[in-house]
């Protein structure tokens, strides 16, 4: 052989210093493996070691066998596959062999466990049961070789480690690989349950924004075309009043602004109509002080009575901008509602703030002509009501002993998220009435009590996803477990025996 004969590098992967190298990747794969791992992973994996190893070796120190280090070593390579059953699942199925015709009988309960874990990460099945095969076949072979020298005894052992393998490997393989066959499903199906989710909210959001776009274009075609004409008919009569009823102008005025004013919302509220995302509603600026004076002034302007405003929330208290459009819509309505039923009558209006929320209160007295009152179908309270309990609050309306009439809302600082319980002390009753007033409201102003989960009236409870079916009690693995039973059956028969032995 020539020098340069003598230089040429090997077949790759053969020689001692590439399987010590090979060792050392494999030593660095498993340390990584075990850094990215979650801890509460890691500590599951050692305490299952913990206990192979215990069962494995504490029963050697009450019946010792007959050859203890042997017994040792196997409960040691027992261990080992413990741990290797997860990221070498093939290596640990094939090192399971040896264990079936060792001297240490404890560690065959633990054989079963490490063929039904490891075979169910090995796809696609018909590996698993490949490598299963090779298993059978080593362990036959070792069967044999060890029983040349005692051919009497050697049926026999055949037909020991044959039932063996048939119940620690087989069986234990059957429920491994259906288990495997399981998780792709159950994953293939939360996917689809996912996919079809989402597509129905699109298809929800997308019926909600047409039928949204509707109801704004016939608005905006008839009430839009309606306070238009108003608006000109009331700059008409304004001009026509300021020559012909000087007194008059100031109430002309007021009606041209109202109108003009009425089509601001309505432009509003036409553009909340076409948003597709109602998160933020428009009209920042509503529910402010500025806001709800102005609303007491027009309402003492328009109806001739003594409006009165208490306003008593902090600065520090933040409140939402769908919460302060709530407050400026509840003190519109209740003003609004003196007007049409008791105009005259005197009105308290008081918005309080807490750190839990704000308390909003409409009180008017007896009015002043009884029975004068426009009439009305009580759907802006219906509205009203709606509108926040959507935002985890309360609402109540009803009249007063003494002919008077209340409105109540009590609004969180925030909107209400359906998945969390709002939580707050419950608002004080109004400083004008006595306890004995508020009797007469079947809905007084409270927020939610915090016990338990959250529940709206029209939406059904969710149903409970422990309830048991017979597809989902064959589907976690029950058919499974009935598949590893006679294991189970033989291990404790077999760990009897050697206990009374």
């Amino acid at each position: 052989m020539t020098q340069e004969e003598r230089q040429l590098p090997g077949p790759p992967g053969r020689g001692p210093g590439d399987a010590v190298r090979r060792l050392r990747r494999e030593a660095a794969e498993i340390r990584a493996e075990v850094r990215a791992a979650p801890r509460r992973t890691v500590a599951a994996e050692s305490l299952v070691c913990a206990l192979a190893a215990a069962f494995g070796l504490i029963p050697l120190l009450l019946i010792p066998p007959d050859r203890p280090v042997l017994a040792v070593l196997e409960a040691l390579w027992a261990v080992l596959l413990v741990a290797a059953r997860r990221g070498r699942p093939v290596a640990a199925v094939l090192g399971a062999f040896p264990l079936l015709m060792g001297a240490n009988v404890w560690v065959l309960a633990v054989v079963p466990l490490i063929v039904l874990s490891a075979t169910r990460r090995i796809a696609p099945p018909r590996r698993a049961w490949r490598i299963v095969g090779m298993t059978c076949a080593a362990l036959g072979g070792l069967t044999v070789a060890a029983g040349l020298f005692r051919w009497e005894t050697l049926p026999m052992k055949l037909a020991e480690n044959a039932v063996s393998a048939v119940l620690l490997l087989l069986l234990p393989t059957l429920a491994g690989t259906m288990l495997g066959r399981r998780r792709p499903l159950v994953d293939l199906l939360r996917e689809r349950n996912a996919y079809l989710e989402q597509t129905r909210a699109l298809t929800a959001a997308a019926a909600r924004l047409e039928e949204r776009t509707r109801i704004a274009r016939e608005m905006h075609d008839l009430l839009g075309h309606r306070l238009s004409l108003i608006s000109v008919h009331a700059g008409a009569l304004e001009l026509a009043a300021a020559r012909q009823a000087p007194p008059l102008a100031g109430q002309v005025e007021l009606l041209r602004t109202t109108a003009g004013t009425a089509m601001e919302e309505l432009r509003e509220i036409l553009g909340v109509l076409r948003r597709t995302d109602l998160s933020d509603e428009t009209g920042g600026d509503r529910g402010t002080y500025d806001d709800i004076t102005a609303l007491v002034t027009q309402s003492r302007q328009t109806g001739g009575g003594s409006v009165e405003l208490v306003w008593s929330v902090p600065d520090t208290v933040e409140v939402g901008p769908r919460v302060r459009q709530a407050i400026h819509r509840v003190v519109r309505e209740g003003l609004t509602n003196v007007l049409k039923h008791a105009s005259g009558a005197p009105v308290l209006v008081e918005v309080k703030g807490t750190d839990a929320g704000i308390e909003v209160y409409v009180t008017n007295g007896v009015p002043r002509v009884p029975g004068d009152s426009q009439g009305g179908t009580s759907s802006g309270l219906a509205g009203l009501e709606e509108r926040i309990s959507l935002l985890g609050g309360t609402f109540g309306a009803g009249a007063l002993p003494d002919g008077g009439f209340r409105v109540t809302a009590w609004l969180p600082s925030h909107p209400f998220q359906p998945s969390h319980t709002t939580n707050g002390p419950a608002p004080s009753p109004a400083p004008s009435p006595s306890e004995a007033d508020a009797a007469p409201f079947s809905h007084a102003p409270r927020p939610p009590s915090g016990d338990g989960d959250t529940w709206r009236p029209g939406s059904n409870p969710p149903l409970s996803a422990q309830t048991l079916t017979w597809p989902r009690v064959l589907g976690a693995g029950c058919t499974a477990v009935l598949v590893v039973l006679p294991t189970a059956g033989f291990l404790i028969v077999l760990l009897v025996m050697a206990a009374l032995g």
